[in-house]
């Protein structure tokens, strides 16, 4: 095995990385946390630290480690037991997460996110502050969903998508998921002995969507697909992401010295700001505007705001200030962005121009729909 150019031009200028750990990597419902796995993944962190990485992992586990603490043999389908193994098991988590890094003189804090903390601007913020505080003091945040009152997040949400939030609150430079597969390859390997090892992802087209399948087990949440949509955001967002399997020791150090190991989804060539990345990312989308073509080259092309005049169709009721998605006219979404009115009053003033605003509604607040620095074109 030798270091890829590719890689390690890549990686070269990393120094803030984002540490997805799964479930299965972790614990099984069987045997609980495997302390010896966390202990040399743990090791393997400090090492990265002592190179003069920063890191904050995400870790999958806590309702795994509870079902082993309450004798359950299988995941729990309802949600006060679900909340309650949770509960239980993330204490358990957390604990070997501090014992493990102590012995390397590193500090461990937990960190419990909802989906509220992310879309809610000033609660994001005030995540993003606490997190870029405990990284300045040298301390390894160590993040999981609040799985004990985040129904949602139990039912729909996987760790998955929060590690891919999670590059964006902290302006990550760097995403790996570790699995307890090699890294995406061009068949179910399980299913297809000859499926080989794709190395290095360079767009997430449709074909590689369908490769990924979704496979699922007792421990996990999300299977693969779920992975490559996560990488495919932070990719999609300039940050490279890497698949591996978090099973097999001293991997995670050759990754970041550009060695091929698992699957690499290179970034897009730019790069969203922050506000720009949480405005596409997190933010759950409230309507959906129907666009003319020169509204959409308007957009597309010429980086403008969006008018009224541009706009042929709504769907969904929404307010001012929610997130909606822009459409052409054969159904394709191409932007998303924050809305200056509500639907009720657009659509009394699709269509209009600008100076017919005010004799319409009888005010005028703006004279955009959507404004350039609210607006995410895909």
């Amino acid at each position: 095995m030798k270091p890829s150019d590719i890689r390690v031009a890549l990686l070269k200028d990393i120094r803030r990385i984002v540490i997805k750990i799964g479930s299965r990597v972790l614990a099984s419902s069987t045997r609980g946390l495997n302390t010896q796995r966390i202990r040399r993944i743990t090791k393997e962190i400090a090492s990265l630290r002592q190179e003069g990485y920063e890191v904050v992992v995400v870790s999958s586990g806590a309702i795994v480690a509870g079902m082993k603490e309450l004798g359950l043999s299988n995941k729990p389908k309802g949600i006060p037991l679900k909340q309650a193994a949770a509960a239980i098991g993330q204490s358990k988590l957390i604990q070997m997460y501090e014992r493990n890094f102590s012995k390397f003189g590193i500090k461990a804090a937990q960190i419990l996110l909802t989906r509220d903390d992310i879309t809610d601007r000033r609660r994001f913020l005030n995540a993003r502050n606490t997190l870029l505080t405990l990284l300045s003091y040298g301390v390894v945040p160590v993040i999981n969903e609040n799985d004990t009152v985040a129904i949602d997040e139990i039912k729909f949400g996987d760790n998955d998508l929060l590690s891919g939030l999670v590059t964006n609150v902290i302006d990550a430079d760097l995403l790996i998921i570790l699995s307890d597969i090699e890294g995406l390859f061009t068949a179910d390997p399980s299913i297809h002995p000859g499926a080989k090892l794709i190395p290095v992802v360079e767009e997430i087209t449709k074909d590689i969507e369908t490769i990924a399948g979704d496979s699922k087990s007792i421990e996990g949440t999300g299977g693969m697909a779920s992975k490559v949509e996560t990488a495919k955001k932070a990719s999609g967002y300039g940050i490279p992401a890497i698949i591996m399997n978090g099973k097999r020791p001293g991997l995670l150090v050759k990754a970041l010295k550009g060695f091929d190991v698992g699957t690499i989804f290179l970034p897009n060539k730019s790069r969203l700001t922050s506000r720009k990345h949480w405005i596409a990312s997190a933010l759950p989308t409230s309507g959906h505007l129907i666009l003319d073509k020169g509204a959409k080259d308007a957009l597309m092309l010429r980086g403008r705001s969006l008018l009224p005049s541009g706009i042929s169709d709504i769907k969904g009721h929404f307010e001012a200030g929610d997130a909606v998605t822009c459409e052409d006219e054969h159904g394709k979404v191409f932007a998303k962005g924050l809305t200056n009115y509500n639907s009720r009053e657009i659509v009394k003033i699709r269509g209009k121009k600008t100076g017919e605003i005010e004799a319409i509604l009888g005010y005028k607040d703006y004279d955009e729909v959507i404004h350039r620095d609210n607006l995410v074109v895909f």
